[in-house]
Order: C-alpha cells, then sequence, then structure tokens
C-alpha cells in the first residue's frame, strides 16, 4: 500500500473557499485502477495560516504514479491554479510506503 499526501498552507480567513473548492470537485479517482481512499484533512491555525493535507491511499506506488500521467489526473487538476491567492506557498507532497 502506498499513501500519498500533499500538505496545504491556506490563508487565514480563507479556508472555507480552499473547503468549498474540494468539495465541489470531481476528483476522477473513483474509477482510477489501485485507488483504495481520499480524505481531506484539516490541521492546525497558526498565526498567519491553516494547514491542510489531502491523504490518498493506493494499492501501490505505481498505482498513484500512473494517476498522477493519466487523462483523470489532468481534468480533476486543470483549473488547480485559479484560487491561488488562498495559497500560502506551493503544496509539498510527500509519499509514503505503508510497512506496517
Amino acid at each position: 500500500m502506498y499513501i500519498a499526501m500533499n500538505r496545504f498552507k491556506i490563508e487565514r480567513g480563507k479556508e472555507s473557499i480552499f473547503e468549498n473548492l474540494w468539495l465541489s470537485r470531481d476528483s476522477y479517482l473513483k474509477n482510477v485502477s489501485g485507488f483504495v481512499s481520499f480524505n481531506l484533512l484539516k490541521g492546525v491555525s497558526e498565526e498567519n495560516f491553516t494547514l491542510y493535507a489531502s491523504h490518498s491511499m493506493w494499492n501501490s506506488q505505481k498505482d498513484f504514479s500512473n494517476w498522477t500521467k493519466s487523462e483523470a489526473f489532468r481534468a480533476a487538476h486543470k483549473n488547480a491554479g485559479s484560487n491561488s491567492d488562498i495559497y500560502l506557498g506551493h503544496p509539498v507532497f510527500e509519499g509514503f510506503e505503508i510497512i506496517m
């Protein structure tokens, strides 16, 4: 199993915009080979941002890699830059192989 995460720092006061973007978009994941589950996580709020993480589980790192090269991935991310004013910096990717 493989976990893929992106961490996002969202400007304080713009959390509802970010959450609504995720709630209203089609991720195109449900029919992707090797996809297991997805969660959007909300973390701590600091003085100028709130931390979020997208958390997806895959059968393997190869399945995740294949997703990132697919038409479904491009469709899911086609408007990713349209709300850049709510982000503090770029998302930070982290990938993990599940050991136990």
